[in-house]
């Protein structure tokens, strides 16, 4: 059978889009999981879902992944993955529950176990020993409680105390968020006093506004009061993370536009970094370290932007030299609540925009630190994303630092 030329012609550019098409779809390599936990709806009282984006290796552009899931409750604001990245752990406030996902290796999420905390829960964190779960949640009561973990499920509490300053056993405590070293003994809460610092409302007290409290890990997951803990933390910290090496913890000052650093000594007692606080974008309020420990990351709910700081290795001091002032190089989409750098190249930031409805993506610069946007950010998402997750996909070295 002949074709006209003008058939062939046709022919030969439909063979060649094709042609294309698979060598496009070849080239894209999915390198992370990026979970992103979204309120779903905009009534009160909707179901929250947990979103799934492939993050392609070379650009660190999104994509949808596996299908969204339920995320078991009411308005996810936290989660947190086991070091293995098998199971991915879900706090719903407005249920408050903490709800166990399996992961599998084509990034499903499957509902396996689910808790009920004893108040709000706030945020969750899990140690790299996979033992321990982390839960703070408040106020009236603020607690942190520790689940114990075997295989990535839930069981019972190994641990439970109340947040309160000495001196002021009534204040009202508000926590903000939780994390627990790398070498796994200790972990640190942030919170601020309702009742030294409430704008536009009454204040009662006298008491220093911003804490973090400090606690040592025991047996059996026992937590026991740092020596001086609690220790100031600023007006109203937001935010807490610490190094891979467990010698630095640094908290964001939602309040002051500031991060406060600190060094660790004997395990879990804390001492200000002499030369800091050092100063952020507007409203700072989620913090993530690079996993090499040379960077840090802050979103800025008011400017819509990312600070980015170097870590001097030898003191802990957080430098700004890679932050672009009055660029556009750093914004996100509007209000950016959580940040995330990729696990498995460390070289991708991403943030959950809660205003925006949507996820914005860096390229980091592994020699600088410095930031560009990926490209087509920012990404649709659901209603209102206020947390993130991330998890390496396939046969990819890890990038971390032994503590």
């Amino acid at each position: 059978m002949k074709f006209s030329k003008l058939s062939q012609l046709f022919l030969v550019s439909i063979i060649g889009l094709l042609v294309a098409t698979l060598l496009t779809s070849c080239a894209i390599v999915t390198i992370d999981y990026v979970f992103v936990g979204n309120a779903a709806g905009s009534g009160v009282g909707s179901a929250g879902q947990i979103q799934t984006f492939d993050a392609d290796s070379e650009t660190g552009a999104l994509r949808s992944g596996a299908a969204t899931v339920p995320s078991g409750g009411i308005n996810p604001v936290s989660m947190a993955t086991t070091a293995n990245y098998s199971n991915l752990y879900v706090v719903n406030q407005g249920s408050n529950n903490v709800v166990h996902f399996s992961i599998s290796g084509s990034g499903v999420l499957t509902q396996k176990d689910v808790v009920t905390t004893s108040a709000t829960p706030v945020f969750v964190t899990v140690n790299t020993a996979e033992t321990y779960l982390y839960v703070v949640s408040g106020p009236n009561p603020s607690v942190l409680t520790a689940y114990s973990l075997s295989s990535g499920t839930i069981g019972s509490v190994a641990a439970k105390v109340t947040l309160t300053l000495p001196g002021y056993p009534t204040d009202t405590i508000v926590p903000t968020g939780v994390n627990v070293l790398a070498n796994n003994g200790a972990v640190y809460v942030s919170a601020y006093d309702l009742s030294a610092y409430n704008p536009g409302g009454v204040t009662t007290s006298t008491a220093n506004p911003g804490w973090v409290f400090g606690y040592t890990v025991g047996s059996g997951g026992a937590l026991a009061l740092s020596s001086d803990s609690p220790y100031k933390a600023g007006v109203k910290p937001s935010a807490l993370a610490s190094d891979p090496t467990s010698r630095f913890l640094y908290v964001t000052d939602f309040a002051s536009n500031e991060i406060i650093g600190y060094t660790i000594q004997s395990g879990s007692t804390l001492d200000f970094l002499i030369n800091g606080p050092f100063k952020t974008g507007n409203e700072p309020n989620a913090i993530t370290i690079d996993p090499r420990g040379k960077y840090i990351y802050i979103s800025n709910e008011l400017d819509s932007t990312v600070s980015a700081f170097v870590i001097d290795l030898s003191t802990g001091t957080p430098s700004a030299a890679v932050n672009v002032t009055g660029s556009q190089q750093n914004s996100t989409d509007t209000t950016p609540v959580a940040i995330i750098v990729d696990p498995a190249l460390g070289r991708f930031v991403y943030t959950a925009n809660l205003q925006g409805n949507s996820v914005s993506g860096f390229v980091l610069n592994p020699t600088t630190g410095a930031l560009k946007s990926t490209q087509s950010a920012p990404y649709p998402t659901g209603d209102q994303p206020s947390a993130l997750a991330s998890v390496p996909h396939g046969n990819h070295s890890i990038q971390t630092v032994s503590p």
